[in-house]
C-alpha cells in the first residue's frame, strides 16, 4: 500500500526533479570516479545505471578488510562502510579482492570516505 502512495506521488513529480535527481547522481559518480583515480592499485570501472562500482582493492581479502575497516582502523574519528565484492559472484573466489562501493552520499562525504579508504590502504597489514 505504501509503495503505491510513493509511486502515484512519484509520477506526480515535476520533470525538473528527475533532472536534478539525475545531474546530483551523476556528479557524486563523477566525485567517485575522480577519487578513485587518485588512489594507487586500484581497479574499478565507471558505473553505468547503477548507484555504486566494484573496485578491485590490493588486499589479500576484501571481506576481511571490511571487517577492520569497521573494527580496528579509524582516521579522525571515522571510518568507511564497504561490501566485500564475493558475495556478488557464484563463482567461489571471485571478487575476493574487491568491493562495492556505492555513491549514495553527498559529495562532501563521498569525498571524506574516498580519504578515509586512502588511509587505511596505507596502514592495511594483509596488502597484496
Amino acid at each position: 500500500f505504501y509503495g503505491q502512495i510513493a509511486v502515484e506521488a512519484a509520477l506526480k513529480a515535476p520533470d525538473s526533479y528527475y533532472s536534478e535527481v539525475k545531474s546530483e547522481y551523476e556528479k557524486r559518480k563523477d566525485v567517485l570516479i575522480e577519487e578513485l583515480n587518485n588512489l594507487p592499485n586500484i581497479e574499478f570501472s565507471s558505473p553505468i545505471g547503477a548507484f555504486y562500482t566494484m573496485a578491485k582493492l590490493p588486499v589479500k581479502n576484501a571481506e576481511h578488510f571490511c571487517q577492520w575497516l569497521l573494527s580496528d582502523f579509524s582516521h579522525q574519528g571515522e571510518t568507511v562502510m564497504l561490501t566485500p565484492g564475493n558475495g556478488f559472484y557464484v563463482t567461489p573466489n571471485l571478487g575476493k579482492q574487491e568491493v562495492r562501493i556505492a555513491y549514495v552520499i553527498e559529495e562532501k562525504k563521498l569525498r571524506r570516505a574516498m580519504k578515509c579508504l586512502a588511509e587505511a590502504l596505507k596502514v592495511y597489514p594483509e596488502k597484496i
